[in-house]
């Protein structure tokens, strides 16, 4: 009697079932996360009937579901909605002629003639509260030369996670120059962070006095806490940042980018302003930005009294000075009195 053995062929069948399941399984997992951001991305940046035509891209891909038959066809047409309203979102271009709010209304831009450079548009709103205010646009010529350094400051709103950045360019001879980078929001718009990884927002730098950049979040914002740190960044090294702004600055006034709030926001905007060459290494921080005192801390780049970080952090709140300086023409050297690291 010969004896045959069903082991080997019962095993690579089981496999080939298991490897299926597992494809199957992968690619359902990405035909629904493309399902959820084509949905998205119709509810944020469809131009008219936006949750009408998102709940119907939804309904049609349900009923492929139940009435496409064949697990691969049911695939390629959930597949194929995706890609038709990713080629129409990839239409969707950045504009700069929009009505927008009267703190967005004006890009700055810049003249840069040898060792001056001129710029436009400065915001130097007069708040009465957070949105009763006064626009003021200024026009200021700096000198490259006087660039002393950068300050940083890291502005919270709520979760510790999340925070936002300003870059301050200190001069010898003149008042700082901010520059924030934020969304270009119309009017009647608000901020949304799941819109924001649509095409819902430009882009915008905002170029400013620091009375009102940061005296707007310490003073007339609730709930809002602003830490300044001073850079170690050289004046030579400042200079050549602070040509990367200006460099930014003009060319979204010629070609107006989509703010994205992963991609493109006031973190990793920071980052691509560098030469390649030149960038920090990637760390997570950057996302979650909140945590990025610290990660800046880590790698030297703050000057700091010879402080451990969580003191040198608690010296760095300007929240009491700057409601005390308010609206002192003093206001950026009394925020900065006593600070650790200056």
């Amino acid at each position: 009697m010969i004896m045959t053995s069903t082991q080997g062929p019962n095993r690579h069948s089981r496999a080939r079932r298991l490897g299926r399941f597992v494809l199957l399984a992968l690619l359902w997992s990405i035909a629904g996360g493309c399902t959820a951001w084509a949905f998205g991305a119709l509810h944020f940046d469809f131009p008219a009937l936006r949750s009408v035509v998102a709940w119907a891209f939804l309904a049609a891909v349900v009923a492929a579901l139940f009435f496409v038959r064949g697990v691969w066809k049911k695939l390629a047409a959930v597949s194929g909605a995706f890609v038709l309203v990713l080629v129409w979102w990839l239409t969707q271009q950045p504009r700069n002629n929009r009505t927008w709010q009267p703190d967005v209304a004006q890009l700055a831009w810049a003249e840069i003639k040898g060792d001056e450079v001129t710029l436009y548009n400065i915001r130097n709103c007069d708040y009465r509260t957070e949105t009763d205010f006064t626009p003021h646009w200024e026009t200021r010529t700096v000198r490259l030369s006087k660039i002393t350094g950068v300050d940083m400051f890291i502005n919270y709103w709520g979760s510790p996670w999340m925070a936002h950045p300003i870059v301050s360019f200190q001069f010898a001879d003149s008042p700082p120059v901010c520059f924030s980078i934020e969304t270009r929001k119309e009017t009647g718009e608000k901020y949304s962070a799941i819109g924001g990884i649509f095409r819902q927002y430009e882009l915008t730098y905002i170029v400013a006095d620091e009375r009102d950049v940061i005296r707007l979040r310490t003073n007339y914002r609730s709930g809002e806490e602003s830490y300044l740190y001073r850079t170690k960044i050289t004046p030579d090294r400042a200079r050549e940042r602070f040509l990367e702004y200006i460099s930014t600055v003009n060319g979204l006034r010629d070609r107006p980018r989509w703010y994205n709030a992963i991609t493109t926001n006031c973190t990793t905007a920071i980052r691509a302003q560098h030469p390649a060459s030149e960038r920090l290494p990637w760390d997570w921080r950057m996302l979650a930005n909140g945590k990025g005192d610290a990660m800046l801390f880590e790698r030297n780049m703050f000057s700091n009294g010879g402080l451990p970080f969580t003191e040198l952090r608690k010296g760095a709140l300007i929240n009491p000075a700057a409601k005390a300086a308010d609206k002192s023409p003093d206001f950026s050297s009394l925020i900065r009195k006593g600070r650790p690291g200056f």
